[in-house]
């Protein structure tokens, strides 16, 4: 991949949407009042396609642990993402089975919250000088309501990746604003019709977010742990404008795009049938091992002025203690341990894994000009969804999807879609 152009000035995600079909039962959320130092303590992680790297940090992580903690032993278990609902249902329902500290999915944790099944660990935290290096909008993802829930343990940002090649041979720029992601999309489409300008979709929640955030935009406004949806807003639906005419003929088809998400509209780019598409960290290594690795490169996605950055999704995973736990001080303290700047560095070096610190993300930008801009991206400020339980019904009824695809297809303009959108989040949120 080419060295990526100099930064201006200055993460599995969405995962709710499982939850809705299989939502946690309700339980007091009370831990048993013991609090063992001794004992097995039982420790659930996500399970990965190239799971050994992130097992050897573990395993590190682990015997670092028992050495300083006699009598205790870390069981780690690695649960499958698609079957999570599941298991943290039963392990609600049944404390004697649940584990006493799991990585969770940022956007499952206000389900989780509402069904008791995670502790409040606001108090454990604030004498633990590391977690003042958090931003506040990237600790905000491990919070609900006045709560913390554990410590954002990795994050995913995405960024704009294009065809240096393809930019060289139509005397491109990349883009710095938004409009200018458009314009380039549809230079591109109309001196090669083959090639799709962006490469984005429909289905793209993630993809199509930055636009409406980027234009002043929200999906909601919260107000005493209420939410009302804000979809319809003028500033909402000028980036739904904005983001639908990538979706036309002249830069993305609907016909191709309309029903695509993330992972479709990377693989257009990494096949070669894209100038432009918008992908996360982790899609940077599918990219730089792909035939267009060296005509590659990525900048952050601009906003609606020259030098601006739009909002991305803070998209990650954290690390919490399961409310039934019978080793409260010894869950903690293995959560700060492993979701600490020691092994988050070290689970980038393994994983790829963008750390939730700013100093330690500022280390990696220094070292590896690749994954600077999607620093960058985070450092200018991410965006997250409602923290509500609603999230995973609106998710997993596919509302803003609908939205765009609506619009994109025809069937709709703007104002009737988000109208729509806007009723249908609403009657999500009234029903929490």
């Amino acid at each position: 991949m080419r060295p990526t152009r100099p930064v201006r000035a200055a993460a599995l995600v969405g995962l709710a949407a499982v939850l809705a079909a299989c939502a946690p039962a309700q339980t007091d959320g009370a831990s048993s009042g013991a609090d063992e130092m001794e004992g097995t303590l039982r420790v659930w992680l996500f399970s990965e396609v190239d799971q050994e790297p992130k097992e050897a940090v573990v395993d590190e992580a682990v015997a670092e642990f028992e050495d300083a903690h006699d009598g205790v032993t870390v069981d780690v278990q690695y649960i499958p993402v698609d079957t999570r609902a599941e298991r943290f249902r039963a392990a609600f329902n049944d404390p004697s089975s649940a584990p006493d500290v799991a990585e969770y999915g940022n956007t499952d944790l206000a389900g989780y919250v509402e069904a008791g099944g995670f502790l409040d660990v606001t108090e454990d935290l604030s004498d633990w000088e590391d977690h003042a290096d958090i931003a506040e909008d990237v600790a905000a993802t491990a919070r609900v309501g006045d709560g913390t829930y554990g410590v954002p343990w990795f994050l995913g940002a995405r960024a704009l990746y294009y065809r240096t090649d393809v930019f060289d041979d139509l005397g491109l720029e990349p883009p710095e604003t938004l409009e200018e992601v458009v314009e380039a999309g549809r230079t591109v489409r109309e001196e090669d019709p083959d090639m799709l300008g962006v490469s984005t979709g429909g289905a793209y929640t993630y993809g199509f977010l930055p636009f409406v955030w980027a234009h002043g935009g929200d999906i909601a406004e919260e107000d005493g742990g209420t939410y009302t949806s804000a979809i319809a807003s003028d500033e909402a639906k000028e980036g739904l404008e904005l983001y639908t005419q990538i979706l036309s003929d002249d830069v993305c088809p609907p016909q191709t795009c309309a029903e695509m998400g993330g992972n479709d509209s990377v693989q257009n780019f990494v096949a070669g049938n894209a100038a432009m598409t918008i992908g996360g960290n982790f899609n940077l290594k599918a990219v730089q091992e792909s035939d267009v690795a060296d005509d590659a490169a990525v900048v952050p996605l601009p906003g609606t002025e020259p030098g601006s950055i739009a909002p991305a999704f803070a998209g990650g995973n954290n690390l919490g203690v399961l409310a039934g736990t019978d080793k409260r001080t010894l869950s903690v303290e293995f959560m700060k341990l492993l979701a600490g700047k020691e092994y988050q560095r070290e689970m980038y070096g393994a994983m790829g894994n963008l750390p939730t610190f700013t100093d330690v993300r500022e280390e990696i930008a220094a070292e590896d000009e690749d994954i600077a801009p999607f620093i960058e991206t985070i450092d200018a400020g991410t965006r997250f969804v409602p923290a509500t339980g609603a999230w995973a019904s609106i998710d997993a009824e596919g509302v803003l999807p609908t939205m765009v695809q609506r619009v994109a297809s025809g069937d709709a303009d703007v104002d009737e879609a988000a109208e729509e959108a806007s009723a249908s989040l609403d009657e999500a949120f009234a029903g929490e």
